[in-house]
């Protein structure tokens, strides 16, 4: 069955007065109820993009930063990102609004997945989203981020669990007395299906299930709060999510690139500066062109233990942990400036393939903390808020790289000097990565 095409115009909008029955014990908007008015409003949204009937096939992890009460108005927005196969990302952002006060807040961003139905034994091809805009296609761009963060979910989870039972001694610890038996805050809901709960198709629709769902866990909640003595001991290391951490670095470039307001600042034959100032946060776009072909770009300058051969203020770069293929966490040292302690960096460094030819090779860097590796009185640490490359392919035997930096004031100091036109260390950096990237292209 052939899909319809769809784009921007694929956007469903949902206005609703909170009314009592609407809202909890205390007058607030219940988590289950927004659930179903979210998932309702995304379907009609995937449904409008596919031309057919859509089923919710996952609802990414969802926060919620304010709570509405009775008499103010919940707005849902939701819009198509991307189609692949059968499957769309629908982008969710819900608004309250006090009349009023005449004060609209944001109360949360959130993406779904919904899965196109066939129709008797066609086979669903949707058609791309249009994009129209600059927002349309950063959201394009990092939908396949979070696919690949869903497909990888089960795996990144299982992982974290091994992980943790590797934890001697913490939880041999813990009195008996001090612990809460699972048993007290079991909950157990059965419900019929009745005509309300069911959406257009006759099934039980997924919103009605998430809110089920958050019923269920409220009460289990409860009932560990009400089962608490006292305060219990809190559990040991914060534990990151390596996925979400990734796609955090890949969308925090994406996003630095996206934005409007570079402001050119130099330009020479095969390299052009741009700058852009916002606060005490100084960004640079560096884009260099390159005659060898972009997954070689790609590979050279992805392997950040290279650097140092092209980039002077890369004193030494190792590999503390290869997290997997696509990740890997580097110490970095750079030397010292005059009258200051040389610096170290601790960064995670994630790169990406593109999915299309017209869409770039992601090279992202950011700091991170690593326990294994704390501050020493040797070194100056300091913080790379976003960097990394994007590159394009320009041909078979050419390519255009653009590099990105962020950093606060002071943590470059060469970056500053080089804004007032008193060094070309930019410019000169740039030229030996194109010098660096040619000569190793040559050997393949």
């Amino acid at each position: 069955m052939e899909g319809r095409g769809a784009g921007a115009g694929s956007g469903v909008q949902m206005c609703q007065t909170v009314f009592p029955g609407h809202a909890n014990q205390r007058g607030e908007l219940s988590a289950g109820q927004l659930l179903k008015w979210i998932d309702a409003t995304a379907c009609l949204a995937a449904e409008k993009h596919a031309g057919v009937s859509c089923v919710t096939a996952s609802m990414d992890d969802i926060q919620f930063e304010e709570t509405a009460r009775i008499g103010q108005i919940i707005t849902i927005k939701a819009k198509v990102n991307r189609a692949f196969s059968t499957s769309m990302e629908v982008g969710i952002k819900v608004t309250v609004q006090d009349t009023l006060a005449n004060i609209e807040k944001l109360v949360s961003v959130a993406y779904a997945t919904y899965v196109a139905k066939p129709v008797g034994a066609g086979k669903i091809e949707l058609k791309p989203v249009k994009l129209l805009s600059r927002e349309d296609h950063l959201a394009y761009s990092l939908a396949t981020e979070r696919r690949r963060i869903r497909l990888d979910y089960e795996h990144v989870f299982q992982n974290l669990m091994q992980e943790s039972n590797k934890e001697d001694g913490y939880y041999d610890t813990l009195k008996e007395e001090d612990a809460i038996s699972t048993d007290l805050t079991h909950v157990q809901s059965i419900e019929l299906v009745l005509p309300p709960h069911a959406n257009h198709h006759e099934n039980a629709f997924g919103g009605q299930i998430m809110a089920w769902m958050e019923t269920v866990a409220s009460i289990s909640a409860r009932k560990y709060v009400l089962s608490a003595k006292e305060d219990k001991p809190s559990d040991p290391w914060e534990r990151s999510n390596q996925a979400y951490l990734s796609y955090n670095n890949i969308a925090t470039l994406t996003h630095l690139a996206a934005k409007p307001g570079w402001e050119i600042t130099s330009t020479l034959d095969d390299v052009k500066i741009w700058t852009q100032e916002e606060g005490d946060v100084l960004s640079l776009k560096v884009e260099m062109q390159v005659k060898i072909p972009a997954d070689l770009a790609f590979s050279l300058l992805s392997d950040f233990t290279r650097r140092q051969q092209w980039d002077k203020h890369y004193l030494t770069c190792e590999v503390l942990q290869a997290v997997n293929d696509d990740e890997k966490i580097y110490y970095i040292t750079s030397p010292s400036m005059t009258g200051h302690k040389p610096k170290d960096f601790v960064i995670l460094v994630s790169r990406r393939q593109p999915c299309k030819p017209s869409e770039p090779y992601i090279v992202a860097g950011k700091s991170v903390t690593l326990t294994s590796m704390p501050p020493s009185s040797e070194y100056c640490r300091s913080e790379i808020l976003c960097a990394g490359f994007q590159i394009y392919s320009d041909s078979s035997s050419s390519c255009t790289v653009c590099y990105f930096n962020q950093v606060t004031s002071g943590v470059l100091p060469h970056l500053a000097a080089d804004l007032t036109g008193s060094s070309k260390s930019i410019e000169g950096t740039a030229l030996e990565c194109i010098k660096f990237l040619e000569l190793e292209g040559s050997k393949y």
